[in-house]
């Protein structure tokens, strides 16, 4: 699920630096910033599925 999310907000981040769109302090480098972050968690196991314990 992160992995996802860090992909739509990298989309996001392309689409602010190609039509030049900054709202605030939401800037395609916080976007990016951001995604990184998730990205990092996603592969740090965070938000994985649960394990099942299976005698």
């Amino acid at each position: 699920m992160l992995a996802i999310v860090a992909a739509v907000l990298f989309l996001l981040a392309l689409i602010f630096e190609l039509v030049g769109i900054s709202l605030a302090v939401i800037t395609a480098t916080v976007l990016v910033t951001a995604g990184l972050l998730c990205l990092a968690l996603f592969l740090a196991g965070v938000g994985g599925s649960a394990r099942r314990f299976v005698p």
